[in-house]
């Protein structure tokens, strides 16, 4: 989907529960409707093998914005997890950032694109198939800057999830020295610049967020190292916030399918219990 975020149209993929679709030219025409008449295309990618035979808009769904990882074509959306997601009963939708497969504007690994989620927020508040009152935010790795940033600076976010995330980025260009270069071009040198990490790290977001926060950590995690989580729980423990903490030993940033699917099924559960 086309979406626009601040400047910039920006590109997103939506994904509805199983069984479920929608006429692709009447969501285009709600999209179109929203941003008053201006083009916004959209493109459908995947369908089931058995045709969908009920309509979306039958009810209001709850939602799960997916906040990716990485940084332009690494650490793309991953259309299977947005499958596996939807066989929760959410309508499932996720940001790719600006300047990602085709969306204008430049991915500053937290800067302006951290507005590409709350954007979304809207335009899903929009359509009469969602109910804006239960949405809840996923960010994986780098993703869970772009899921805090919204949990704290809007009211859209009614439950946080940090999957494998990011909790301060200075400590993250400390120990991941293959992605040093990325940072500083990005970025700049924390040195110079130690506002523009402390801007997109969650652990400085903490007191700002208040709704209930799920972490969850693989504790043989090579990319983000685990007490990137830990200290994230623990900040947010001495905040007084409704915080828990999933905890897999053994196993490290990207689980195998079956311990994946384990994972998703705890993290709707415990969504759906807060």
């Amino acid at each position: 989907m086309t979406y626009r975020s601040g400047d910039y149209k920006v590109k997103g993929y939506l994904s509805l529960p199983y069984g479920f679709g929608i006429d692709p030219v009447r969501l285009e025409e709600m999209v179109q409707g929203f941003y008053g008449g201006e083009d916004m295309p959209l493109q459908v990618i995947a369908r089931n093998l058995e045709r969908e035979t009920q309509d979306i808009n039958a009810k209001k769904w709850p939602v799960l914005i997916y906040c990716r990882g990485g940084i332009g074509r690494v650490g793309q959306v991953k259309t299977e997890w947005l499958e596996r997601f939807s066989r929760s009963g959410f309508v499932v939708f996720a940001p790719v950032y600006r300047g990602t497969q085709g969306g204008e504007g430049r991915d500053e690994f937290g800067g302006g694109d951290m507005e590409d989620v709350p954007a979304a927020c809207r335009l899903l508040e929009a359509l009469p198939f969602i109910d804006s009152g239960r949405m809840a935010a996923m960010g994986f790795s780098r993703g869970s800057v772009n899921a805090s940033y919204a949990a704290a600076h809007t009211e859209y976010i009614r439950q946080l999830v940090l999957w494998g995330g990011v909790s301060d980025l200075a400590k993250t260009y400390e120990e991941r020295v293959d992605l040093r270069r990325m940072l500083k071009r990005v970025v700049g040198n924390p040195a110079k610049v130690p506002e523009a990490y402390e801007a997109r790290s969650p652990v400085h977001m903490a007191g700002l967020i208040h709704c209930p926060v799920l972490i969850i950590q693989g504790s043989e995690d090579e990319q983000v190292h685990p007490s990137h989580a830990l200290r994230m729980y623990h900040r947010l423990q001495e905040l007084g916030a409704d915080v828990d903490l999933h905890w897999y030993e053994g196993y490290g940033h990207h689980m195998p399918e079956d311990m994946h699917m384990l994972a998703i099924s705890r993290m709707f559960a415990w969504i759906r219990t807060h």
